[in-house]
């Protein structure tokens, strides 16, 4: 699994949108450790793009030109390839190069049904435990979130939604649950882009704030009630019915 999706923390709401840069660790090992760091780098920003849906499915990513970009020979362009490559975020194409990746219909069920069973497994196990400095700390992030579906912010806010899950999993401290709902997540923002439809903002900020609330009462039922919900929600905001794609009733309609 891929380190580019780094471990989320609250910060200042001023600061909430502006991405911490990645400081290349410098070691005994010179030009290895500099090309290992500059891999990272690549994985880096793709994947966060990918995240803030900057970049589309199907985008063509030139060797070349991502070496210009990022001041690097290709050998580490196709090193950080290979890498978003095994993380099914880019899709190597024999003579043709890489592209991001495209996800199909069934992939796109198969990621929400794995969301579900997750979330659903983190709602259970915080509820009961949850401390009032958490709460305070959701109700934070739900200040940030506010203010930047407020300011119409679209990659800070696709941004800090995605977040409110991964925040909720880093309180119960298992890091693999966080890195494989983090990867998750990524995956559901190549969905969004290639599916989605009318997608609320407003509606999903909503959502979190009543699971918030559920939380606080420590009503375990309620919050796994808010959060299928939720999740059912996005769902149906995605055209993933196939014969939409039949082009005999396209052209008839």
């Amino acid at each position: 699994m891929s380190k580019g999706v780094s471990t989320l923390k609250i910060v200042d709401p001023a600061k909430a949108d502006k991405p911490t840069a990645r400081k290349t660790r410098v070691t005994a090992s010179g030009k290895s450790a500099a090309k290992s760091g500059s891999t990272q780098r690549i994985v880096d920003s793709v994947t966060t793009a990918i995240a803030e849906r900057r970049l589309m499915p199907g985008t063509k990513l030139s060797e070349q030109k991502m070496g210009d970009i990022y001041n690097v020979s290709r050998t580490v362009v196709r090193q950080a390839f290979n890498q978003l490559s095994r993380d099914r975020l880019v899709v190597l194409e024999p003579a043709r190069g890489a592209f991001v990746a495209m996800p199909t219909v069934a992939e796109a069920r198969h990621v929400f049904a794995v969301r579900d069973i997750l979330e659903a497994a983190v709602i259970r196990q915080l509820c009961p435990v949850i401390t009032d400095p958490q709460i305070k700390e959701l109700r934070y992030h739900l200040q940030i979130e506010r203010s930047a579906v407020s300011d119409n912010e679209v990659s800070g806010r696709t941004r800090l939604l995605a977040d409110f899950h991964i925040v909720l999993a880093q309180m119960l401290g298992n890091q693999v649950l966080v890195e494989m709902l983090s990867e998750l997540l990524i995956r559901s923002s190549l969905i969004a882009l290639m599916y989605q439809s009318s997608h609320s903002a407003e509606a999903s900020l909503s959502e979190h704030v009543a699971i918030v609330d559920a939380l606080e009462k420590r009503d375990v039922k309620d919050a796994l009630r808010l959060m299928g919900k939720h999740l059912d929600n996005v769902l149906i905001n995605l055209h993933l019915d196939p014969h939409s794609l039949d082009l005999a009733q396209i052209l008839k309609a």
